[in-house]
């Protein structure tokens, strides 16, 4: 039998495919059943139109044959077969997709779309095998034939004896080689593991002979091998189930099965949509952050489906970085494939149905929020940064979407509070939302500056996070209340009595000289307005407060960035006295006590002091 030759264009596209566009080579069990799927299917269609046909499910099925011993692995299926010149203009040409064409002559409309739609998903099968042979009897014919290639070199196609209509794709697989371990894909476990992963919800059966062991006949300690037939495939996908025969367990062992987490949901989403995109999907919120969640490592997206068939294990496209803990599947008929299943065009398809599931998951969230404010708790503790950085990232886009998903800490309710209930309480003469950042509530409740705000009967939200005040930078403002830092220069709060106003006078030159000490340590010494018992605090004016300093400090390329430091000073305090004595009568007194002054506000804003053994020094000087 003379070999025919590829077009010039496919040869060269076989090439290419088999050497770049797949980056998995076990896909190609996943495009065989897949083309076996779709040849069952056709069947089916024809019954539809044909009423001398009946489509009896349970005698349609895919099976997968291992010979390890010759090397073979085979594809089966009992679909509707090929002619010889179907062999010939389907696998002869590369990207002609008889899949495709009879979709568009049938106007395939019910729901059980076809899912091969490229035809170059058969010759992945070249990846693995040196020759790839085809037996297939069309349905309804008498006549069997053989295609059998080696490659891009050609292929040949020649009558054979096969007895019922259908397909067997048979490979005869490679030798290992120093880069890969062909032998994987003669072993059982591997083929069954392929088809759990890809081809678990192909809706038709796919059948393998499993290895099992028994006791010898007549024996209580030797035991045999033999082979049973066995379904190794679920069909039936849970998305596809109605919610009401579902049961929370159903979900739970579901997120199990495909490895999502450790841990049990908190809350799962299943969504069923038809419309201008049809699809199916699952989320689930977990509990607890999976391993390396807060590291440039971690890989977000979700499984994606086209039909039931896995295209990718996760799909970023389908979730924005800060839902990137959302688990789960995606499973739509609509998408616009490219030619290896496996990366997808950025179409209007997926764009819509990511917006659809980013809608979700916040209402979802929303949802738990008002109705079970426990468990958003207990999820907020392990995603909230995660929200927030969605706040602050993309200039701010999504801040309106998340802000109602925001919880801080109340110094006024003792434990975490949204937005709106700040707000809600806020008296009337009230200007601002009040905050303080620092690195725990505790600390943050001695702070000097929150002195006046709590006089004020005023609530203080504490910022924890390292994210947390950038984010409210981004946000600028809730229901037209502004946030403003318990540290900043200006706190908008009117006092009964100015304690400064007869006395700022006699301070001004006092104020200049420790400013000329601290030179550009800080950028103004004042009279505090904030304080009561303490001495001394830093406040800071501009956008960069002194939090938003520390955190920057420890990222490389922001060092030189600096908040603008103020030192306030608490005039009616005791240590007033010998820092006006000093300024009186001796100068290098008072330039001691401005760096001690200045030390002990770095302390207490958590800062390190400049030169930790003077500082000491100093301590020990006035002990003495």
């Amino acid at each position: 039998m003379a070999q025919k030759q590829f077009q010039a264009e496919s040869k060269k596209l076989l090439d290419l495919m088999i050497n770049s566009v797949y980056t998995h080579k076990e896909i190609f069990l996943r495009e065989l059943i897949s083309n076996a799927s779709d040849a069952i299917d056709k069947i089916y269609y024809k019954t539809l139109t044909d009423d001398s046909l009946t489509f009896d499910k349970d005698n349609y099925y895919i099976k997968v044959i291992i010979d390890k011993k010759n090397r073979i692995l085979k594809v089966t299926d009992t679909g509707i077969g090929m002619t010889k010149e179907e062999l010939d203009e389907n696998l002869g040409v590369i990207a002609k997709s008889g899949s495709m064409a009879f979709k568009n002559e049938h106007e395939i409309k019910d729901g059980h779309d076809i899912i091969g739609q490229f035809g170059v998903g058969f010759y992945s099968a070249f990846m693995v095998a040196d020759t790839v042979t085809v037996v297939s009897k069309a349905f309804g014919s008498d006549e069997a034939f053989m295609w059998k290639s080696s490659g891009s070199e050609g292929y040949t196609i020649e009558p054979c004896e096969k007895e019922s209509y259908g397909t067997d794709v048979i490979l005869k697989i490679k030798e290992n080689t120093e880069e890969e371990n062909f032998d994987d894909y003669l072993e059982e476990y591997k083929i069954r593991s392929i088809i759990k992963k890809y081809s678990d919800f192909i809706r038709y059966p796919i059948k393998m002979d499993i290895t099992k062991r028994r006791l010898k006949e007549g024996s209580d300690k030797e035991y045999e091998e033999y082979k049973e037939e066995e379904i190794v495939n679920s069909m039936v996908p849970i998305w596809k189930k109605n919610k009401n025969e579902l049961k929370q367990e159903d979900y739970e062992n579901f997120y199990a099965e495909k490895h999502y987490g450790f841990d049990k949901p908190l809350k799962h989403i299943h969504v069923s949509v038809d419309g201008a995109v049809s699809y199916n999907a699952i989320l689930f919120i977990p509990e607890k952050p999976p391993f390396g969640y807060y590291t440039k490592e971690y890989e977000k997206g979700l499984e994606l489906y086209s039909n039931g068939v896995l295209i990718m294990n996760k799909c970023p496209d389908l979730l924005p970085d800060y839902f990137s803990f959302i688990k789960g599947m995606v499973d739509s008929e609509d998408l616009s494939l490219n030619i290896s299943r496996e990366m997808l065009q950025h179409d209007r398809q997926l764009k819509l149905i990511a917006k659809n599931i980013n809608t979700k998951i916040k209402n979802e969230l929303e949802n738990l929020l008002k109705n079970e404010r426990d468990k958003y708790e207990t999820f907020y503790k392990s995603f909230g940064p995660q929200l927030k950085y969605g706040v602050y990232s993309n200039f701010g886009i999504d801040k309106d979407l998340l802000k109602d998903l925001l919880l801080f800490y109340s110094s006024k309710e003792k434990k975490m509070v949204t937005l709106n209930e700040y707000v809600s309480r806020m008296p009337e003469e009230q200007k601002y939302i009040y905050y303080a950042a620092g690195d725990s509530i505790e600390r943050l409740a001695k702070l000097p500056q929150t002195e006046l705000v709590t006089d004020k009967g005023y609530e203080i939200l504490y910022f924890t996070d390292d994210i947390d005040e950038f984010a409210i930078k981004m946000l600028g403002s809730y229901k037209d209340k502004e946030f403003k830092s318990v540290s900043s220069g200006d706190l908008g709060i009117d006092t009964e009595e100015d304690k400064t106003s007869g006395e700022k006078e006699d301070y001004d030159e006092l104020f200049k000289q420790m400013k000329e000490i601290l030179g550009d340590r800080v950028t103004d010494v004042r009279a505090s307005k904030r304080l009561k018992n303490h001495a001394v605090c830093l406040s800071s004016d501009g956008e960069v407060t002194i939090e938003m300093e520390k955190v920057l400090k420890a990222m490389p390329y922001s060092k030189n960035i600096k908040a603008k430091k103020i030192l306030e000073i608490n005039v009616n305090h005791e240590v007033m006295e010998p820092i006006r004595k000093a300024f009186a009568e001796d100068r290098e007194k008072l330039a001691f006590y401005t760096n001690l002054l200045y030390n002990q506000a770095l302390l207490i804003e958590g800062l390190p002091v400049d030169d930790p053994v003077e500082f000491s020094n100093s301590i020990c000087k006035l002990m003495t």
